[in-house]
């Protein structure tokens, strides 16, 4: 369990593929933890999205912000009893990331009005961990788990949102964030790499830390 009995809802972040979701039901499975999950498979633009980027950004990125603000202000009105931490597979501030990638300058501007006037309600995390991994790591894990809207997902558009992630997490200043860099291990099938992952998320960093671990 986390080293600090002070944190009680914790994000796992990442670009798509680094297996945060799977860190998330590990970590819910292990800690007790209550598991908040995007609901991606939900979202009904999102296929359109992978396959016309400009024609759906828009509408695929209102369903996500409108979602996940519905489920985090959920997420904070509940009494679990059950659970001392809540886990969640995304941020709120995530959802500017892909917006600003994605989005034209006029859609933009409309996103904002509608996203600023929805933060101020949202229950924000006390502590986020930033999954990290190469551009080719992440074609090859996306490639792995076969989902058929995904296979248009192409290195430029990964790397660009790296980037993006990168100088999102490197300046993130409302809780401490632990990166972990995960393109040496495999804790999504390795118990042994799991375990590293978990004990390193367990020590509760009190500011930005950047870890590198080894499979070996």
């Amino acid at each position: 369990m986390l080293a600090d009995k002070n944190i009680h809802f914790m994000a796992i972040e990442g670009v798509i593929g680094v297996g945060k979701t799977s860190l998330c039901r590990a970590i819910s499975e292990r800690w007790n933890a209550m598991f908040i999950e995007e609901n991606f498979a939900e979202n009904p633009f999102l296929p359109k999205f992978y396959e016309n980027r400009a024609a759906y950004a828009f509408q695929t990125q209102l369903f996500f912000l409108l979602d996940r603000f519905k489920q985090l202000q959920n997420s904070a009105l509940q009494s679990d009893l059950f659970h001392d931490l809540l886990v969640s597979d995304y941020t709120f501030d995530k959802d500017r990331i892909f917006a600003s990638q994605n989005l034209t300058e006029n859609e933009m501007t409309m996103y904002d009005q509608v996203s600023n006037a929805l933060v101020h309600d949202i229950r924000k995390p006390d502590y986020v961990v930033y999954l990290q991994a190469s551009v080719s790591t992440l074609l090859q894990r996306i490639r792995g788990r076969g989902r058929a809207m995904e296979k248009s997902i192409d290195g430029n558009y990964l790397s660009d949102l790296q980037d993006r992630y990168d100088h999102h997490f490197w300046h993130y200043t409302d809780a401490p964030v632990l990166i972990i860099n995960t393109d040496n291990i495999d804790f999504v099938h390795n118990e042994s790499h799991l375990q590293i992952v978990l004990n390193a998320i367990a020590s509760c960093p009190s500011q930005t830390t950047y870890f590198v671990p080894e499979g070996n």
